[in-house]
């Protein structure tokens, strides 16, 4: 869904760096592609937690704040929390905003899975290739 992010300001990974991210995340009515200036807020490797507002963005979500968490969950599985707090979307029901932001970050948390599963066993062949 997402095709290109752009840096704006600031160094990745510190606090106050700003990307664009823009792509078929959310669709347009004119069919062009929806776009997103984010600005981290907080990026803890320690508690594996990711904090990133919405600044601006032409899908209706300016000022929303986004945590992603990390959580072990035991068995070599980790619990991912994508939680998000946003202003009211003008003209959009409560219940369908919740329902498409869930099926979105669900997508993209799927996606990440996917392509852990496929750098580990990259990995894995690589290390019973060098024994």
């Amino acid at each position: 869904m997402v095709e290109k992010t752009t840096k704006l300001a600031g160094d990745e990974g510190v606090p106050g760096y700003i990307r664009l991210v823009s792509g078929f995340m959310f669709p347009q009515d004119d069919g062009d592609r929806s776009w997103i200036k984010e600005r981290l807020v907080l990026m803890d490797l320690i508690s594996h937690t990711y904090i990133y507002r919405m600044e601006a963005s032409n899908v209706g979500l300016d000022g929303s704040v986004n945590t992603v968490r990390l959580l072990d969950y035991g068995d070599d599985s980790t619990l991912v929390n994508w939680s998000f707090e946003i202003n009211p979307v003008q003209g959009a029901k409560q219940d369908d905003t919740i329902d498409y932001l869930g099926f979105l970050y669900k997508s993209c948390i799927n996606r990440i899975g996917r392509a852990l599963e496929n750098a580990s066993s990259r990995t894995r062949v690589a290390v019973e290739s060098s024994q």
